[in-house]
């Protein structure tokens, strides 16, 4: 079963930044793309970013310019720096294979609060 533990939200105010970690468990993390998905209050949860095996990134239009994903697959750890931060940003993030293979369990994400 594998573990995904997301770690490195806040509180920060528009136009600031904030750099999210999720370390994955398991043997398979460098042979497959990851992906970071956010959901906020009373809507669906997105992919806003993803990275293949090869270092490939893919984004989101929302994010895409102000959002860079990148991995270590020593570390077995995916990142998402975020910058410009905008209040339109705030949800939980979370770590995850894109779909359609993303795994059923789901770690317990971490709050991105965007505000003044």
């Amino acid at each position: 079963q594998v573990q995904l533990v997301e770690s490195g939200g806040g509180l920060v105010q528009p136009g600031g930044s904030l750099r999210l970690s999720c370390a994955a468990s398991g043997s398979m993390f460098s042979v497959v793309s990851m992906g970071w998905y956010r959901q906020a209050p009373g809507k669906e949860r997105e992919l806003v970013a993803r990275i293949s095996v090869g270092g490939l990134t893919n984004y989101a239009d929302s994010v895409k310019g102000r959002f860079t994903i990148s991995r270590d697959n020593a570390k077995n750890t995916v990142y998402l720096q975020m910058n410009t931060l905008k209040p339109e940003d705030t949800a939980v993030y979370y770590c995850n294979r894109p779909p359609p293979f993303a795994y059923s369990y789901w770690g317990q994400g971490t709050q991105v609060t965007v505000s003044s």
